[in-house]
This record gives C-alpha cells, sequence and structure tokens, in this order.
C-alpha cells in the first residue's frame, strides 16, 4: 500500500549525488500529520546536488571539456509534467493526491522518486 506524500518528503533522482526536500506548493489547506499533503503538480524541484546524466547540456559540455571523461555538473532538475500515477481516487483541492510509489521524470533523463514520507500508513488489525 502506498503512503500518502506530504511537506519535507525526502526524494531522489537516478542521476543525483543527493536527496532534495519536496516543497508543497500546490495547496496549503489540506494537512496530514499537519503537514500540507502532496500532489501530483508538486513538481517543483530545487537540485540533487550534481547531475551525471549525459543528456544534460552542462554534464555534456563538462564531459567534452574533459575529453570524454563523464564529469559531473550541477543539477538543475526540469521538471515540466506532474507525477505519475499519484492515488487517482484522492483529491486534495482539485488535484491528485501525490503517493509514495509515483515517479517523475526529468526532461534530462533522471527518475525522481520519494524514498521517505513522513506520512505514513498504519494498519490495524
Amino acid at each position: 500500500m502506498a503512503n500518502p506524500v506530504v511537506n519535507t518528503a525526502v526524494c531522489t533522482c537516478s542521476f543525483g549525488t543527493v536527496p532534495m526536500v519536496l516543497p508543497v506548493v500546490s495547496q496549503q489547506t489540506v494537512m496530514m500529520g499537519s503537514m500540507p499533503a502532496a500532489t501530483i503538480m508538486d513538481n517543483k524541484c530545487t537540485t540533487f546536488g550534481m547531475c551525471s546524466c549525459p543528456a544534460n547540456p552542462a554534464v555534456a559540455a563538462a564531459t567534452a571539456a574533459a575529453l570524454g571523461v563523464l564529469t559531473p555538473s550541477a543539477c538543475i532538475p526540469v521538471t515540466v509534467a506532474p507525477w505519475t500515477p499519484g492515488a487517482p481516487t484522492v483529491a486534495v483541492c482539485g488535484k491528485t493526491l501525490l503517493n509514495n510509489a509515483s515517479k517523475l521524470m526529468c526532461q534530462y533523463g533522471g527518475v525522481i522518486q520519494v524514498t521517505m514520507t513522513p506520512a505514513v500508513t498504519v494498519k490495524t488489525p
């Protein structure tokens, strides 16, 4: 069972070097555990440290300057699409709730995912 994602969830990118804390900016009304619930529209990622994806123009330029040796460069994610799939049966302020099974694609080729969320689902007997 997927868990809901809230403000301050930790995300990683397959080409990044450090995790990022997800800011919830799509809504500030619905709370889960005293934190704003994230929606699939919370796709404004800040940085994952250094990027090592050859499709990133900055990495390609640094690699060319290093005579073909893969050279990571500063990560500036380009995320224009929403997270997918989210929790299609749960709406938050008219937007689909984000859950930790969702993925977000960076235009440079990285796959962004939630690795830790403060909101957890606890099953009771």
